[in-house]
């Protein structure tokens, strides 16, 4: 059940980047979030109300990036009263079937998990899978996004600390992922559980 991970504090910060992140406006949000946060996204909360990066496209397929609340809100009123930041790969089609339609990366150089941290050899940037939510925050009249990592079963030396992980995705699953043309279906399920395999598998613990 990961809460935790972020970007940079590795050896190596000289990162491959997702795009939009090598955008002049992508960057700046960015750098921006690691100098406010130290590079760590926690879930949000409605005392410290960080908000951390996501990679969504629209309708046209063009990339941003947006600052987002950690933990599912169905509507304005507030985040979900159930546990919204995590929502299982093997679920997503039963519990999470309006979210699923509107998905977001999250870029990320490690992760935590029961103490330990996780991430690809040399530091290297990846993709977790994420769901959002967009709705209109009653209490300001402003527009507000709020997302929830996906999980899936844990395998390689991830295992040994905790049966899930994060749905890390391959560089060639980003479009589809996030494309708005993709239905969010059990095909798409499949598709990304199979393509996580090998990245998810070269997570190594620290």
């Amino acid at each position: 059940m990961c809460a935790s991970y972020g970007l940079g504090g590795g050896p190596d910060d000289n990162h491959d980047w997702i795009d939009p992140m090598d955008t002049a406006t992508g960057r700046a949000t960015i750098d921006r979030w690691i100098a406010e946060r130290d590079g760590k996204a926690a879930i949000t909360g409605k005392r410290a109300l960080n908000l951390n990066p996501i990679i969504r496209a629209n309708a046209t397929g063009s990339r941003s990036i947006d600052l987002a609340w950690w933990w599912i809100w169905r509507d304005g009123s507030g985040p979900v009263k159930y546990s919204a930041f995590n929502s299982r790969d093997d679920k997503l089609i039963r519990s999470w079937s309006g979210p699923f339609q509107h998905r977001a990366i999250l870029p990320a150089s490690w992760y935590i998990e029961k103490g330990v941290r996780f991430s690809l050899p040399n530091d290297e940037l990846f993709g977790i899978a994420a769901l959002t939510s967009t709705v209109t925050n009653t209490a300001t009249g402003e527009e507000l996004v709020s997302y929830s990592m996906v999980t899936r079963n844990a395998i390689g030396e991830a295992a040994d600390t905790w049966d899930r992980m994060p749905l890390v995705l391959p560089r060639d699953m980003h479009d589809d992922w996030l494309s708005p043309e993709r239905k969010g279906n059990q095909e798409l399920v499949a598709e990304v559980q199979h393509a996580s395999q090998e990245i998810s598998a070269a997570m190594r613990g620290r």
